[in-house]
């Protein structure tokens, strides 16, 4: 029998479109939640229809950014559809929703007429800027958070400009962030019994993670900017070309690590050798280190360099292209690979695994993104809140489902 997930039992209503929140919702969903997703009858989200591979007119970022999710249509914008979210909402612990501030409350939504009907109930807001604040108002992508935020300024190469991640970084981070603030306010409810809203910003999620920059830049004034394939003051830690022309990312900046590595390449001395004994004099001597490096790794094939590194304890790796990381053997075994049985095509299709892995209640993909919008309102609104299927009809026809 497979152990129910760690949220078994909890209720998601995930609201808007395209990745931050959505992303919380899925995340959610990976760990047990039931999340139910809805979209406006006339307008489903955009992510049915994005992703760069097409099979017989179907994308693919849906399959795994829906996965997990029951699909319901429903128009918030009308007093009956109004109604049917908020007897939905009394049977629900979380809302997710990710859009521009203020319009759960033009559609009179807000929190405190959702507290009125459901006093645990909570709210996670992700938005571009936060809910407070004078850039509250504000519509919010991850490219302009990424930038305002300071992250972007640290990426590239120095002297070109700043370029961004083939990917939304700054959705993914403030889906993370809201998915945390999600499960410590569940916890909280189960001491005081009361929700609470969660006001996640993409340009915040983006500053989180942002390391020493702020303190460092408080006390020495000092901007980091972009370092091209390493980090300033940090060595060795950068990618090396090998003899067949690929590179390797060699990191052994800790002192421990970094003897190991002077031993592997048959150059103990330089341990102890002043420019390189310490974490701080590598990060003074880093050019110079990262030329004895590179001279040793351009003389070897990529899987002897990772082989004799990896015997030794140096960490290492290969840079490995999508298609070299879906037949990586560790990400394999781990069930980092994944199938998803997508409806729309009639076979498998492989995503992203469930992160992290527990021991007691692990998560599981349980179906890939809905074949259609609304493809579980009559499960939804009829088996769960008791509308017949009359009702359900008249519904359809006008317009709120």
């Amino acid at each position: 029998m497979t152990a129910a997930g760690a949220l078994d039992g909890i209720r998601v209503i995930e609201l808007g479109t395209l990745i931050s929140g959505p992303f919380a919702g899925r995340l959610l969903g990976d760990m047990g939640a039931e999340v139910i997703k809805i979209e406006l009858p006339a307008t489903p989200d955009p992510l049915r229809t994005w992703g760069q591979a097409e099979l017989d007119g179907h994308h693919f970022f849906w399959t795994v950014h829906a996965r997990n999710k029951k699909a319901v249509t429903l128009d918030l914008r009308t007093e009956k559809g109004r109604e049917l979210f908020l007897d939905l909402m009394e049977r629900s612990d979380i809302i997710v929703e990710n859009f521009r501030p203020g319009t759960l409350e033009k559609w009179n939504l807000g929190y405190d007429v959702l507290r009125e009907r459901n006093k645990g109930i909570i709210l996670v807001r992700v938005s571009g800027y936060g809910q407070t604040g004078p850039d509250a108002g504000k519509a919010g992508y991850a490219s302009v958070a990424e930038a305002s935020s300071g992250l972007r300024h640290m990426n590239g190469f120095p002297g070109g400009p700043p370029p961004r991640l083939a990917l939304s970084l700054g959705d993914s981070l403030a889906g993370m962030f809201a998915a945390q603030g999600a499960l410590a306010a569940l916890y909280r409810r189960t001491v005081t019994g009361e929700g609470q809203i969660v006001d996640t910003a993409l340009t915040e999620s983006c500053l989180a993670i942002q390391e020493s920059t702020i303190p460092d830049y408080d006390i020495g004034g000092v901007v980091r900017g972009p370092s091209g394939t390493r980090l300033e003051g940090i060595a060795p830690s950068n990618i090396y070309q090998s003899a067949n022309g690929s590179w390797v990312v060699i990191a052994a900046n800790q002192d421990t690590v970094f003897r190991r590595l002077c031993a592997a390449m048959g150059t103990p001395e330089l341990a102890t050798d002043d420019r390189f004994a310490n974490h701080v004099a590598r990060g003074r001597n880093q050019d110079e280190l990262d030329k004895i490096i590179g001279e040793w790794a351009g003389k070897r094939q990529p899987e002897e360099i990772i082989e004799t590194l990896s015997e030794a304890g140096v960490i290492s790796g290969p840079i490995n292209t999508v298609a070299e990381v879906v037949q990586d053997r560790q990400m394999q075994a781990r069930g980092m690979i994944a199938d998803h049985f997508d409806e729309r095509i009639g076979r498998t299709v492989k995503g992203p695994g469930v992160v992290p892995v527990l021991s007691e209640s692990p998560g599981t993909i349980r179906n890939a993104g809905s074949a259609r919008p609304g493809q579980h309102n009559d499960e939804v609104y009829g088996d769960l809140l008791g509308r017949s299927a009359q009702d359900l009809e008249t519904l359809r026809s006008e317009g709120v489902l």
